[in-house]
């Protein structure tokens, strides 16, 4: 039984079906739902809407993305990390003099892995023809598309902050300037990628043409991403990490990304008395903040590429050493951990579900905003900056290596029942938001059974350095004044303020089908059929 109360101000309902998707961009949710209809399997959607969201929503996201997923079959979960790379010349000596990595242009670039990801995905769960799958993405950007209101607003920021860099202008600024919202807008070089990638099942974009004018791109700009770094990169098949929390249990792929941290929070707010009072209660609120710091506080500082964790990933989450980090909460004040050691031993989010009970959480992301700002020429590349997420601290376990992959942000979010059986796909895209986010959805949909809609639309908090708290300016001022006597230095954002508190969608599977939600906060959409 889904409770259908929208407790919060609303514009959007809950929506219900036997299939379901939702994404920030409504063109890409309807491109999910013609697979759908058509016959095809979450993942075909998950694939289409993933194609679609670089060209209707190239500020979160593009063809030079970095992508994640979680995939149920039907009997069981399947992780898919198809993140990219540090290019084979990145030693520490190469950045020597900076205080930090660069966050702009293609000194910023790891080798991307959307692209293999929707070739994997597909390869091993896709139903429908790659040519079927990518034809509204295609048709968006040959025919162009208008350009949403949410999506208009961040490409303005972005064409403030990126306009300079290389390929940028030509690609997204025609006429000079970045599209209003409701303006057409075109990316013909971005189709024509799409065609090869279609055409080749992702082979020019790693070891052919487009590989070689990425590559051509980069040299060009006095980089070192090269065709063979290019070449080297394999998506890989991962097994999700897993955590309890009341009545189910949270998964997350393991690191590079910052899921860890996202289950230790869970973890520790798990060993809490959560349980008295309610999703809005202060002290239920008190007790997810602090869960929060602490997995953070370990995430900062021991996530990486899993070939370079100093602990294995499953250290962080055994009972003990769960216990020992829930025993530095105090319910009563405000605290500022550091992180743990256990013993020795920009983005885009969607979630889509089939009536042959198959649910996808996928995320693919630029970083911020549309990320490096680098455009491979005429083809449509905008390229990320996950190299920005490395460290130049000689002492820290993410220090730039050659072909390491470095700490990333994004993560996508399942939860199954204590038998093993789906319930959920979810994630809340939007930087060091996303692991605070799956919290706080698991709280709320999980912990006390609000409806995905209604659990989107909350107002939100977040964490941000020592004591300090950022809450959304429609927060309950009643509520505020009682966190900032826990010692909470609460801080409330301008309404003007954007994406500071991330973007939701949310899948539950009921006993009657689906459930989807759509964050108020993009220009998103939830469909069923």
């Amino acid at each position: 039984m889904i409770d259908p109360t929208l407790p919060y101000p609303s514009i959007r309902q809950p929506v219900m079906g036997d299939s379901a998707i939702a994404t920030s961009q409504p063109l890409a949710a309807q491109a999910g739902m013609a697979m759908l209809i058509a016959g095809g399997t979450a993942v075909d959607a998950a694939i289409a809407a993933a194609m679609a969201l670089t060209v209707v929503e190239p500020t979160g996201c593009g063809l030079g993305s970095d992508g994640y997923a979680m995939v149920w079959d039907g009997a069981r979960l399947h992780g898919l990390n198809a993140s990219g790379r540090a290019p084979a010349g990145w030693t520490p000596e190469r950045f020597a003099g900076r205080a930090q990595m660069p966050q702009r242009g293609w000194d910023a670039v790891t080798v991307p892995g959307a692209v293999s990801a929707w070739i994997a995905l597909w390869r091993r769960f896709g139903t429908l023809p790659l040519e079927q799958i990518a034809a509204p993405a295609i048709r968006f950007a040959e025919e162009g598309f208008p350009v949403s209101p949410v999506i208009a607003q961040l490409w303005a920021n972005g064409a403030a902050q990126l306009g300079d860099q290389p390929g940028f202008a030509a690609c997204f600024l025609p006429g000079g300037r970045a599209p209003n919202a409701g303006e057409r807008m075109r990316l013909p070089g971005h189709a024509a990628t799409l065609r090869r990638i279609v055409e080749t099942e992702g082979e020019a974009f790693y070891r052919g043409d487009i590989a070689a004018r990425i590559a051509t791109a980069a040299a060009a700009n006095g980089a070192v991403l090269s065709a063979e770094d290019l070449a080297e990169h394999v998506p890989e098949w991962v097994t999700p990490l897993a955590t309890r929390f009341g009545d189910h249990m949270l998964h997350e792929l393991p690191p590079n990304g910052q899921g860890l941290g996202a289950l230790i929070a869970l973890g520790v707010l798990d060993r809490c008395n959560w349980h008295a009072g309610g999703p809005d209660d202060p002290a239920t609120l008190h007790l997810a903040i602090e869960a929060v710091k602490l997995g953070l506080a370990d995430a900062y500082a021991h996530i990486t590429d899993i070939g370079h964790m100093r602990h294995a990933p499953e250290a962080f989450l055994t009972p003990d050493y769960l216990a020992g980090r829930a025993a530095l909460v105090d319910p009563a004040r405000a605290g500022d951990p550091g992180h743990g050691t256990p013993a020795p031993g920009g983005t885009v989010y969607l979630a889509a579900a089939d009536r042959d009970g198959r649910m996808v959480s996928f995320i693919q992301s630029n970083f911020m905003g549309f990320g490096s700002g680098a455009v491979v020429p005429e083809a449509g590349i905008s390229m990320q900056n996950r190299g920005a997420g490395f460290s130049l601290d000689p002492e820290h376990v993410n220090i730039v290596a050659p072909r390491k992959k470095p700490f990333q942000t994004i993560i996508p979010c399942f939860a199954t029942d204590l038998t093993g059986q789906p319930v959920l796909s979810f994630g809340v895209m939007g930087g060091p938001m996303q692991a605070q986010g799956h919290l706080q959805m698991a709280l709320r949909v999980l912990g006390f059974g609000q409806n995905p809609q209604a659990a989107a639309d909350a107002p939100r908090w977040r964490v941000t350095e020592g004591r300090g708290l950022a809450i959304e300016s429609d927060f309950d001022p009643v509520l505020a004044e009682k966190l900032a006597a826990l010692g909470h230095q609460v801080h409330r954002e301008s309404p003007d303020a954007v994406f500071g508190f991330g973007g939701a969608q949310l899948v539950l599977r009921s006993g009657a089908g689906y459930v989807a939600g759509s964050d108020p906060r993009k220009d998103g959409l939830a469909l069923a059929f």
